[in-house]
């Protein structure tokens, strides 16, 4: 990285993620536990919903979640966090430049991640909704959803039959 980084932490500029939780997902790198790790903001259905996230993005994100742990051999609790933590290593082998200009990026870098064989992880992270936090609505959440499936599927179908879909080769420890 031109700025000497060994991670680098995104975290989404809505004021919907603490924050404070960044030294901990650090640290879950520094001790080579984890190579990506993301804030989960859903604990239980109730937090979730009792914190003002609207019921079709809870239901959208448990079912993508579910099918992207399942097709890509993950167990997180959220994969559409807008909070996230990367080694340097991670930034410099996923060919992100390949990626979507739109909001389906940050699951096809995941997506790539978990591919290429890095490490996944999160922790919770606490959040809050209101009506500046976040900026995707329904048909936008609908279409992130779609697309979000379908780069999914070509991921697994990289698996199945390597080609240059989107991934280069899996690393090697």
């Amino acid at each position: 990285m031109a700025h000497g980084a060994d991670i680098v932490v995104m975290l989404h500029p809505d004021y919907q993620y603490d924050p404070r939780v960044i030294p901990l997902m650090v640290g879950i790198i520094q001790l080579g536990i984890c190579d990506v790790v993301l804030g989960n903001r859903i604990r239980t259905r109730q937090e979730a919903l009792s914190g003002g996230m609207p019921l079709y993005k809870y239901l959208g994100n448990r079912v993508l979640t579910f099918v992207s742990n399942i097709m890509l051999g993950q167990n997180l609790g959220e994969f559409h966090s807008g909070l996230r933590a990367f080694t340097q290593r991670v930034l410099e082998t996923i060919p992100f430049e390949l990626n979507s200009d739109d909001f389906v990026f940050d699951q096809q870098f995941l997506f790539q991640a978990a591919i290429l064989g890095f490490r996944l992880g999160d922790v919770p992270v606490p959040t809050r909704y209101f009506p500046e936090a976040s900026s995707i609505k329904w048909w936008p959440s609908l279409k992130y959803g779609l697309e979000t499936l379908y780069w999914l599927f070509r991921g697994i179908l990289h698996r199945i039959l390597p080609c240059q879909l989107y991934v280069p080769k899996p690393i090697h420890r």
